[in-house]
């Protein structure tokens, strides 16, 4: 068979896959475009409403330094005009006119989207709505420094936050000379010099169909949603390369030391204390991401040692952990209130608490049935609200795969005693940390917190 007649047919074949129907659930079904965009649909004819968002892989992580905040900024341009809509107002005027809010855009660190809700009628309009958007987008530079305007003034509000200075200070040491990557709000130097031009460097990078995919929860045959899309989106020309091959992510260099910062501020007068680790990933340790949500819910319970320690003593009136599962690093993060009058007693039970994380009796048997109970009641009662679980799939299309959330309620049940001693030894004691202290300046000159908190 002559090779011209080889390639046909496997292209023919790759096409054909890719039209390929999957029912993942009893209401939700994959497809993927022959041009590589991938179809979400799920099902739910309970109101005549239904959500749609496209969210590709892009955000913070894709950024360096000198193009950091470019991605938030160009998608709060598609806000500002496109081939079919003049400006803002002409997008609003429209948008109310399909039954919606003007579209909505959400940059994190590994994603982007946009998004809306409106009637079920709509569902084709919408699309084309969106498609214009995202495809057409005007870029007018008149607009472009409004949009960069607005930037400064919400970038000048967040930094005059106390709360947001110990947490940006603390996230500077964690991620090195990584930061930019974690960093979605990105920096304001680059945001003001930004041009249309460099703008395009995000879209011509990252915002195609073979990095993307759109979900559409609601009122709607997943039949029918496949066709409309394909229709839509069907012509758009996907990349001809892979980006994170063309422009590799930098693996983050493992913390090497323990650092402390104190932050002053006379707006606040209890202190407050935030303290980062790097934590496990999806793409080297997903067993752990599980056993860190289970961790999590454990230790933010009454019922928990450090809770009963901390809380329960007086030492502490606020403690709560947290961990954000991503593709790269996702951070643990331990946040505390402790009593002004007992700040060195607190600092110091924190310690302890830490170093008694992988003993035997740390974690009972039914704590840990228990969390892993309460956890899946919330993911299902997530699956339950069409409209938030479309966001829900979108974050873990991005920072795991569709199939990770799908087989959550079953993984969880795989962490045991051992599985939280082998996270608490990996991630957490003795393992490097970055802690911050708010503090009042009159207290820290009473407490001598310089002396204990280093």
């Amino acid at each position: 068979m002559a090779p011209k007649y080889s390639l046909i047919i496997l292209l023919t074949v790759s096409a054909l896959l890719c039209n390929a129907q999957e029912k993942l659930t009893d209401n939700i079904f994959r497809k993927k475009l022959p041009n590589g965009l991938e179809i979400l649909v799920i099902e739910d004819h309970s109101v005549p409403l239904i959500t749609e968002m496209m969210t590709f892989k892009a955000g913070s992580f894709t950024e360096s330094d000198g193009i950091s905040g470019l991605t938030s900024l160009y998608m709060s341009m598609l806000n500002r005009g496109n081939r079919d809509y003049i400006n803002q107002q002409d997008l609003g005027y429209h948008a109310g006119g399909l039954g919606m809010g003007l579209r909505n855009s959400i940059t994190s660190d590994e994603s982007v989207s946009t998004y809306f809700t409106l009637p079920t009628a709509n569902f084709v309009k919408g699309l084309n709505f969106m498609n214009s958007a995202v495809r057409y987008p005007k870029m007018d530079g008149d607009e472009l420094e409004k949009t960069k305007e607005v930037f400064g003034n919400q970038v000048s509000e967040t930094e005059s936050n106390p709360y947001y200075v110990l947490g940006d200070s603390i996230r500077r040491r964690l991620w090195g000379s990584l930061y930019s990557r974690k960093n979605p709000s990105g920096n304001l130097t680059v945001i003001n010099a930004a041009t249309p031009t460099t703008l395009n460097v995000i879209k011509k990078r990252y915002l195609y169909p073979n990095n993307a995919i759109m979900i559409v929860g609601g009122d709607i045959a997943h039949e029918v949603a496949f066709k409309d899309i394909e229709k839509v989106y069907g012509d758009w020309i996907p990349a001809p390369f892979d980006p994170f091959i063309k422009w590799p992510v930098p693996e983050f260099e493992p913390l090497k030391k323990t650092s402390y910062i104190i932050v002053e501020s006379k707006q606040v007068q209890e202190p407050y204390i935030e303290i980062y680790w790097q934590g496990p990933d999806t793409r080297n340790d997903i067993a752990s991401t599980y056993t860190a949500d289970v961790f999590s819910y454990i230790i933010n319970q009454n019922s928990s040692k450090i809770n009963k320690a901390l809380i329960q003593s007086g030492l502490a009136s606020n403690l709560h952990v947290d961990y954000l599962t991503c593709k790269y690093v996702g951070p643990i993060s331990l946040v505390i209130t402790p009593n002004p009058n007992k700040l060195k007693e607190c600092i110091e039970e924190i310690k302890r608490q830490i170093d008694l994380m992988d003993s035997d009796d740390y974690f009972t048997a039914e704590q840990i049935e228990t969390s892993r109970r309460m956890l899946e009641i919330k993911n299902i009662r997530e699956e339950e609200i069409t409209t938030n679980y479309v966001h829900t799939l979108s974050f873990w299309w991005t920072a795991a795969s569709i199939n990770y959330t799908l087989g959550y309620n079953d993984n969880l049940k795989k962490v045991t005693k051992a599985e939280l001693k082998r996270y608490v030894d990996r991630y957490i004691k003795n393992r490097p940390y970055c802690a911050g202290l708010l503090i009042n300046p009159d207290l820290r000159a009473q407490s001598n917190a310089d002396s204990f908190f280093k």
